[in-house]
């Protein structure tokens, strides 16, 4: 069987990761499996091959970017939270798309396909997948939704647009609309609570979708407590990770972890006595980790090959992200033998099973965050279970097993 999959990039943003590994799987499970990217960076990686080219792929990008920015006011705060579809490199020329037997779309959004360009992948004749790492697909224009149930019914009056009544959201529903009613997509949710977005959605409540985790290598991680000191952690107090590519992206609840530390500070004393965060990863305003009221050491920005040592150092794994698909931290720090403790909203509960394999506290609740902090303290996991846990769930040889099973499917009925 030959599969292609289509993404926006190979290497950069968490899709082009768990794509690029899904691809490898499947290899690895005897698929002729290969990646389409329109913004490659592995040009020597003979599964990964250039869709368009360069400077069309720009300009596709450019002209989506400069018509949302005719429909948002030029606000440039959300020029990056909306997407359309509206433009797109022709794939069903590329001989790779012509010569599948299944085609798998990912992240396709910034100019790389178009819904009409989808529409003509269907008209070869090719079955479609596709595997939705957030919420655009059952949306208007968005992401993610995040309090806003416009998607239950007609998206309009778009806060990221700026406008009153009908706007880009709304149009850009009926075109999926309209695409999703013409052509057969069978659509993978990643988690089981986007899986439960998706049959709220106006527009995809009659679609064919399914749930399938994103592949994790557990293999590549190790899970014993490291005993020597990292610099600036203290050996002697319960160590909290938490990390980010940025932390203090607005949907990462970094003011929600600086609130949590504050009710520690002044509420517990003597959990604040016990604890030690350590945070990585990019911030834009380095001030803010002056409100950090208990010890804390920050590390910045790290390379994904650290990321095991940092986590095998620590004893819980802490999440306040407001909204998670399928959050990745939690994953890695579990498969480190961290405890994870974390909001709901979202994927995490694919993750965590309250109480047994990690904490889920109330939303936005402080003192339910302190709570989970000290259940974890409590109740340490053992850390090879903690790991054998996401190897059981997410190894990349029971994903590829189960795309498979989907492949045969669509195949044999088409």
């Amino acid at each position: 069987m030959k599969v292609v999959l289509i993404n926006h990039s190979d290497t950069q943003g968490g899709a082009a990761v768990v794509s690029l590994r899904l691809i490898r799987a499947l290899v690895e499970a005897g698929i002729d499996a290969r990646m389409l990217v329109t913004h490659p960076t592995l040009t020597d990686d003979p599964l990964v091959g250039e869709l368009g080219n360069p400077r069309a792929n720009k300009l596709r990008f450019i002209a989506e970017r400069l018509r949302i920015m005719m429909h948002n006011g030029a606000n440039r705060g959300t020029l990056f939270k909306i997407d359309t579809c509206q433009y797109g490199a022709n794939a069903a020329a590329h001989p790779w798309v012509k010569d599948a037997d299944v085609v798998v779309l990912a992240w396709v959004n910034q100019g790389t396909l178009s819904l009409k360009g989808i529409e003509q992948i269907h008209r070869l004749g090719k079955p479609i997948v596709w595997v939705m790492h957030d919420m655009w697909n059952c949306t208007g224009v968005c992401h993610h939704a995040f309090s806003c149930e416009g998607y239950k019914g007609t998206c309009q009056s778009c806060h990221l647009t700026g406008k009153s009544g009908a706007d880009l959201s709304t149009t850009t529903q009926r075109r999926k609309a309209s695409l999703y009613q013409r052509v057969p997509i069978h659509f993978v949710a990643v988690s089981h609570w986007l899986e439960g977005v998706c049959r709220q959605s106006a527009i995809m409540k009659d679609c064919d979708v399914r749930m399938i985790f994103n592949a994790f290598p557990a293999d590549d991680y190790q899970y014993g407590r490291l005993t020597e000191a990292y610099p600036g952690v203290p050996l002697d107090k319960t160590v909290i990770i938490m990390g980010a590519r940025r932390l203090d992206e607005d949907n990462k609840g970094f003011p929600e972890m600086l609130e949590t530390t504050q009710y520690i500070a002044a509420h517990r004393p003597e959990l604040a006595k016990k604890i030690h965060f350590l945070l990585y990863g990019d911030i834009k305003d380095a001030s803010l980790l002056e409100k950090i009221a208990v010890p804390y050491t920050y590390v910045g920005a790290v390379r994904a090959n650290q990321l095991n040592e940092l986590y095998r150092h620590s004893d819980i794994v802490l999440s306040t992200s407001l909204y998670e698909n399928l959050p990745g931290t939690l994953i890695e720090g579990q498969a480190s033998g961290c405890l994870p403790v974390t909001f709901g909203k979202g994927g995490q509960a694919d993750i965590v099973d309250h109480l047994k394999s990690g904490y889920i506290a109330d939303y936005k609740s402080a003192s339910s965050v302190a709570d989970g902090i000290e259940w974890a303290i409590a109740n340490p996991a053992d850390r090879a279970w903690l790991h054998h846990e996401v190897v059981r769930k997410f190894s990349a040889d029971v994903v590829a097993r189960q795309f498979i099973q989907l492949f045969d499917e669509i195949t044999q009925n088409q």
